[in-house]
């Protein structure tokens, strides 16, 4: 894969104007531009003009339309000669294009040079409308790619120097200025600005971005200087991510269309055997040669299968295209098919229902002790660790505009938490199990709304605790010197979209479970908030894949939705894995069949159901497909049917399952 476009120092403006790489999506609808810069829809169009020119010459001079049939002829079977030519030298295999190129000769060796014309000329456009269908769902899917800038402005001993991308390295820091495009993800180290990220999240409104915020490559940075510190190699970038998919996408084909392959070749066999047999039948019939060898040529492209060869990747790339612009990337077409037979959502809970990261949901200082200012000491000391539940804590009071303290001698109490001197009294913030070592005063005292309502003051810091833990949130006692001073509550937070997304899941008649590797409380208090139907907890990897196993034999087909390296063996395990694309972890993207770009959970549903109707649309392109076919043969036997008449009708019917694939573009 290569860049070809370097946009690293063009302003937002050029950007904004088309000057610079497409936004995804951008470009699904159908143009006449894009269509006729395809070079089979100009080879294809080539050949009806000359067909015609030599149709309107005919009464002139036979031999010059003759000659003009001969080049509509060679301009639009050219492509498709040479891949039934390479398919038969390599593949030892008959296929429908040397049975539709055959035909067309066959016609023209009999004095239908219209009809044989007119034959390549439908063959070639259908064929390049397919063509144009797979080139277009490969640019919906690999269109986030143009926004990857070739260069970036890497800091070498304080000066700016030009580098490739491929050149950055963890820990570089790299300056992006006013309306460039960020090359790297990383994080802010200096600066702030407010970024477009709808490249990669989906949100429609910039962020705003200061100092410690996560920014990712391709995003489009506002009117401010950013210094930003490289967290991830080149190859490990979400670009990088879809610059595999896009690889994964174009090789994987669905089982059905492995299937019709095959039939292809066998299929191919028998019609070339039955027109040979009609030639040879040809005295037993009664019809002289002329008239056998019209009816062996109708029948050749009458029972030709370019219909049924056409009725399913059409419909499947058309699927993947529309669920790209909607931030989800599958593989191939395989696993859309796949989907439509969901039923079970299996969803592990940290970083996939849940946001992945703890906030405080209740503070409650002890008797004497003012909340506010407790939780000020709190923070403070908490300021001194990097750990998840500390970064919580000053979350919480920077939400609450409560200042930090000069902390001395601070520590970690390893395996417990931190301690330090604040105001001359040491402070300590941990593990709730010193409540079981019968430590200090443990009579309580409530404050803040967010508190449990069945807490009431002078209860036992146990009872408290108690309380908390059975709605399945971590507990931190708060220590000055021996005593409890107070208690903090904090819990994974439940994405604001998870409720919906179940909901709309069930609707569609799927069973949707959570495997976690959290205690049960915890896993049964996000089951209550997101309504999920069965609850597994406590699970080890292997235990995810015996659960996946067992849903799958009970249930049938599992889809399961997971974004850590632990959720790798059961995303491997379930009939489709969906990884999460911004939170998820390289080893859960490597083996997922399908990626939520900006982590949209509430697409799953839409998924299904497009990926229905791809199946129901496959169903009636088939069904359609094959009665045509039959009816043609039928009629050229029992009555006949006129060469022109069957070139419309078999090719017609090849346009239309194509054209009744596309909807899916479209499709909301």
């Amino acid at each position: 894969m290569e860049w070809t476009q370097n946009t690293a120092s063009r302003p937002v403006s050029q950007v904004q104007q088309g000057e610079g790489p497409r936004e995804p999506g951008q470009g699904s609808k159908w143009d006449l531009r894009s269509l006729f810069s395809n070079s089979e829809v100009l080879a294809a169009v080539g050949s009806g003009v000359l067909m015609l020119t030599a149709w309107g010459v005919s009464g002139w001079s036979e031999w010059v339309s003759v000659m003009l049939y001969i080049i509509s002829y060679t301009v639009g079977g050219w492509i498709k000669a040479k891949e039934g030519v390479e398919t038969l030298i390599k593949e030892r295999d008959l296929d429908v294009n040397l049975l539709m190129i055959a035909a067309a000769l066959g016609a023209a060796s009999i004095g239908y040079w219209n009809e044989g014309a007119m034959l390549i000329f439908i063959f070639a456009m259908s064929g390049a409308l397919e063509s144009y269908t797979m080139e277009r769902s490969r640019k919906d899917i690999s269109s986030l790619m143009e926004l990857q800038p070739e260069t970036a402005l890497r800091l070498d001993n304080g000066n700016m120097v030009e580098v490739a991308i491929g050149k950055l390295e963890i820990g570089d820091l790299i300056l992006v200025k006013p309306g460039e495009l960020i090359p790297a993800d990383g994080k802010v180290y200096r600066g702030g600005s407010y970024v477009n990220q709808s490249s990669i999240t989906g949100e429609s409104v910039p962020a705003q971005k200061q100092a410690g915020d996560e920014v990712f490559a391709g995003t489009l940075n506002g009117d401010g200087v950013l210094y930003i510190e490289v967290t991830q190699s080149a190859e490990s970038t979400i670009f990088a991510k879809i610059v595999k998919l896009v690889e994964e996408a174009e090789n994987e084909v669905p089982q059905s269309e492995r299937f019709i392959k095959r039939f292809e070749a066998i299929y191919a066999r028998v019609v070339v055997g039955v027109t040979a047999a009609i030639l040879l039948a040809a005295p037993l019939a009664g019809w002289d040669w002329d008239t056998s060898f019209y009816k062996a040529m109708v029948f050749l492209v009458v029972a030709s299968p370019c219909a049924l060869v056409s009725s399913i990747m059409p419909a499947m790339l058309s699927a993947i295209s529309n669920r790209a612009r909607k931030g989800v990337l599958f593989k191939g077409g395989a696993h859309i098919e796949n989907m439509a037979r969901t039923a079970v959502v299996a969803f592990d809970k940290t970083g996939t229902l849940t946001a992945g990261a703890p906030v405080v949901t209740d503070f409650i200082a002890g008797s004497g002790y003012d909340r506010t200012e407790l939780l000020g000491i709190c923070a403070s000391v908490e300021s001194m660790s990097k750990h998840p539940l500390a970064q919580a804590v000053v979350s919480k009071a920077a939400e609450e505009g409560i200042s930090l303290q000069p902390v001395e001698n601070a520590e970690s109490v390893t395996g417990w938490g931190m301690e330090g001197i604040v105001g001359g009294q040491v402070w300590k913030i941990g593990k709730s199990d010193v409540l079981d070592q019968g430590t200090g005063n443990l009579s309580g005292e409530v404050s803040g709304a967010a508190a449990p309502s069945s807490v009431e003051e002078g209860d036992d810091w146990h009872v408290i605790r108690a309380e908390l833990e059975s709605q399945g949130k971590t507990v931190s006692v708060i220590l000055r010197g021996e005593e409890v001073a107070g208690m903090i509550a904090l819990q994974d937070a439940v994405r604001p979209q998870a409720a919906a997304a179940v909901k709309q899941l069930q609707r569609l008649g799927i069973k949707v479970a959570m495997l976690t590797g959290d205690r049960k409380a915890t896993a049964e208090a996000i089951a209550k908030q997101t309504g999920v139907d069965l609850v597994f907890s406590d699970l080890l990897p292997e235990n995810k894949v015996k659960h996946i196993k067992d849903l799958r034999s009970q249930y049938g087909h599992v889809v399961m939705v997971g974004d850590g390296v632990n959720d790798a063996p059961a995303l491997a395990t379930a009939t489709v894995g969906i990884g999460m694309g911004v939170s998820g972890s390289g080893t859960a993207l490597e083996v997922a069949d399908a990626v939520l770009m900006n982590d949209n959970i509430e697409e799953i549903a839409s998924t299904v159901r497009i990926a229905r109707r791809a199946g129901a649309i496959v169903k009636q392109n088939m069904v359609f497909a094959v009665t045509v076919i039959l009816t043609l043969i039928a009629a050229n036997f029992i009555q006949g049917v006129a060469l022109p008449l069957g070139v419309i009708g078999h090719e017609g019917s090849t346009i239309l399952v194509i054209l009744n694939g596309l909807r899916l573009l479209r499709a909301k």
